[in-house]
């Protein structure tokens, strides 16, 4: 809904009194937007008070009539989510009318007081924190960097790991981060000791990946009986999205782990979604690649992660049960790899065996799409360059029963086989993607 017709919307549905600030915007404020707008995060402005409020109050009421703001991408009802940053419509509807209305204050008195943030550890002292070897520095203009960053985690023996929270040492120009491990020292090999630039893919073979970090984000939480596995000599590999601010900036992140004692009885599974089928000739505004996947067990999916460039607009991931009935697992159709996050179930999605699984990814290469990098259009293949497109929907899977997990493996192993020998996508009428 554009901004001009949600205030039309309001002015004719609101009957009740005018929205304040003290009343009714301090609390939506507070509890969406402060964890990010405030000093020293991510934000390039505050909104704590009343006059930070107030000065930008017609654009809070353009950005989240237009759900720019908060940013978060899935279309609602298509999977429940944990953490989700969206705003109802009322919430909406109550920073429109607001706005219209002059952004009155209110009564100055009974503004409820900002928010506090935990200044550390949001989980405490972790048991063990690993820190970039020596601050980056991200220049004061130009495109935007990817750089990984490889630390020795320093262990002598595995350790069971139940969270992970990722700080960066300066909000302003961390975007986000994914952390992986190798234990082959192949990261090491690359970064000749320092760091090396990995735009799309951290450019070797992790040993398992731990999760991500965004603005906003919650630290990482590992399911019950089913903690992540820091093997002896392992090192962490942390890839930082950095965006220049306007000054050059010096970026130093920390990571913290904590661990149990308990080693896991259930392990979480990546059950991907790919396509190197990409070939976009310019101008076309609607090229597709699928993929698909039939599970040959019961598992449940706790989360799920989407990767694609710059020209995809569109990304649909769903499961046909056996059944026939839909399950509805991601829907994004403004895709921006800006805002790229990993996205966690509120609640676990059964899936039984014989479930089909499918991904389409829609992709625009045309001067209409104001995130395509090439002006005018070029043709673009598949690649890990920023000019070149992916396309990935990856499933994180527990298995109902542990011991059918080689049987996932296998499955999924052959999948791999089968698209590296040049299989066509093919699916029946009966399982479309919707």
């Amino acid at each position: 809904m554009r901004f001009a017709a949600a205030v039309a919307f309001c002015a004719l549905s609101e009957t009740g009194a005018a929205a304040t600030y003290s009343r009714d915007v301090a609390p939506i404020l507070y509890r969406h937007c402060a964890p990010c707008h405030r000093p020293g995060q991510s934000a390039p402005f505050p909104l704590l008070t009343f006059q930070d409020a107030a000065a930008r109050a017609k654009l809070i009421a353009a950005v989240t009539a237009n759900h720019t703001m908060p940013p978060w991408k899935p279309v609602l009802g298509y999977g429940n989510f944990a953490h989700a940053r969206g705003l109802s419509a009322g919430e909406i509807g109550t920073l429109v009318r607001w706005a219209a209305d002059g952004a009155p204050i209110g009564d100055g008195g009974a503004i409820p007081a900002a928010p506090t943030f935990p200044s550390d550890w949001k989980m405490g002292k972790p048991d063990l924190m690993v820190t970039l070897p020596k601050a980056f520095t991200v220049p004061a203009d130009g495109p935007d960097l990817y750089q990984c960053f490889v630390v020795p985690l320093g262990l002598s023996e595995e350790r069971y790991v139940r969270a992970i929270e990722f700080r960066p040492g300066n909000a302003l120009v961390v975007h986000h981060a994914l952390l992986f491990t190798d234990t082959g020292g192949s990261a090491r090999r690359i970064a000749g000791g320092g760091s090396y630039s990995c735009f799309g893919t951290p450019g070797f073979l992790p040993t398992s990946a731990l999760g991500g970090w965004s603005p906003g984000n919650h630290p990482i939480h590992f399911p019950r009986d089913a903690a992540g596995t820091l093997h002896a000599g392992a090192d962490v590999v942390i890839q930082i999205h950095f965006h220049p601010s306007g000054k050059a900036e010096e970026e130093q992140s920390r990571v913290g782990f904590y661990f149990t004692s308990k080693a896991p009885t259930r392990r979480v599974a990546d059950v991907a979604l790919t396509s190197r089928n990409i070939d976009i000739a310019p101008g076309d505004t609607a090229y597709k690649v699928r993929d698909h996947f039939t599970l040959p067990i019961d598992v449940h999916a706790i989360g799920i992660i989407p990767h694609a460039h710059y020209l995809c607009r569109d990304m649909k991931g769903t499961a046909t049960l056996p059944n026939g009935s839909l399950i509805r697992l991601l829907w994004i159709r403004d895709w921006d790899f800006n805002w790229q996050d990993q996205y966690e179930y509120a609640t676990p999605v059964a899936l039984p065996e014989g479930t089909w699984i499918e991904m389409e990814f829609t992709y625009d290469n045309s001067a209409g799409n104001p995130h395509n990098p090439s002006s005018p259009p070029k043709r673009v293949t598949w690649g890990a360059g920023s000019r070149d497109e992916m396309a990935g929907l990856h499933l994180q899977v527990v298995p109902d029963r542990m011991e059918d997990l080689p049987e996932l493996g296998k499955a999924l192993w052959g999948k791999v086989m089968r698209s590296v020998g040049g299989e066509f996508y093919k699916r029946p009428d009966t399982n479309p993607v919707q």
